[in-house]
């Protein structure tokens, strides 16, 4: 059965990755401010956090977002791994929006060589390898955090030989010095982030869908599935493949394409995949707000 077209007036309550500061944050306010969400804010510790809140909850007056995918990173490996579980909720992807990521080094050092630990979620510190590279010894300890944001927080209860890595709107929120700033390893660092509810979101003519599945462990069964996509002249952007965690060498496929599934050609294409899978999800068909 097909969901209910997205009605945001329904959302009272919007779950993000937190705490507040966080990247996941801004896109959350990004989200608000497009669909005018009346709702009320709760960030939570960690990305499966959120996605069992909402499991728990499975309501159609909550919502969340969480990040899917950094330009130098690739996929957010939790995110992905936590989709398909979403299959028994009817949850989907309504919505996606891109934020620019500026890291900056932040902390109460009064210069860099008094600094022995540098906080952040593990996806920063490897945004930052070469700049913590060419500017630490190779004694720097490395510590991850469930978010930039907990990084920069939890610094008003450390050492000053600690630091984080985070935003400058982190820094001014949580009124920590700003050590250096531009420390990206590559200028060119966004994040996808996705709002989840239980609806549907329209057709708008620019939109992507994504979906899971797994197949039979036999030779060719992706084939058959890819060959389905081309045969509808259907753009794939995306695909990875997770272990499904049921048995070894069984794997859950993902895909991004252009369109929306109620999309004549997608309606076709799904009717010749069907018979081909042990399980399929629609995680979403949606478009970008920038």
């Amino acid at each position: 059965m097909t969901p209910e077209i997205l009605d945001t007036t329904r959302i009272r309550k919007l779950l993000f990755l937190g705490p507040k500061g966080s990247y996941s944050d801004f896109a959350k306010n990004r989200f608000i401010e497009t669909f005018n969400l009346n709702c009320v804010s709760t960030n939570l510790k960690s990305i499966s956090g959120v996605i069992k809140a909402l499991k728990d909850e499975n309501s159609e007056d909550i919502a969340a977002v969480i990040p899917i995918e950094n330009s130098i990173e690739g996929i957010v490996r939790e995110t992905l791994d936590n989709l398909s579980s979403l299959k028994k909720e009817e949850y989907k992807i309504v919505a996606e929006t891109t934020m620019n990521v500026e890291h900056a080094l932040l902390g109460y050092a009064e210069k860099k060589s008094d600094i022995k630990i540098v906080r952040s979620h593990p996806q920063a510190l490897a945004q930052c390898k070469k700049y913590l590279q060419e500017n630490f010894s190779d004694s720097l300890i490395e510590e991850a955090t469930l978010s930039t944001s907990a990084a920069v927080k939890s610094l008003q209860s450390a050492d000053k030989n600690v630091a984080a890595i985070g935003s400058l709107e982190c820094a001014q929120m949580y009124q920590v010095p700003i050590i250096d700033t531009k420390i990206n390893d590559e200028v060119n660092n966004q994040t996808r982030f996705i709002l989840l509810a239980k609806f549907l979101a329209p057709q708008t003519g620019r939109d992507k869908t994504s979906i899971t599945f797994s197949t039979e462990n036999q030779a060719g069964a992706l084939c058959k599935i890819l060959a389905i996509l081309n045969k509808y002249q259907i753009n794939m952007s995306y695909i990875d493949s997770r272990p499904s965690k049921k048995e070894l060498g069984e794997y859950v496929f993902y895909i991004d394409f252009e369109g929306h599934i109620l999309d004549k050609k997608i309606e076709n294409a799904f009717e010749e995949i069907m018979p081909l899978v042990k399980m399929f999800y629609v995680i979403g068909s949606y478009h970008c707000i920038n």
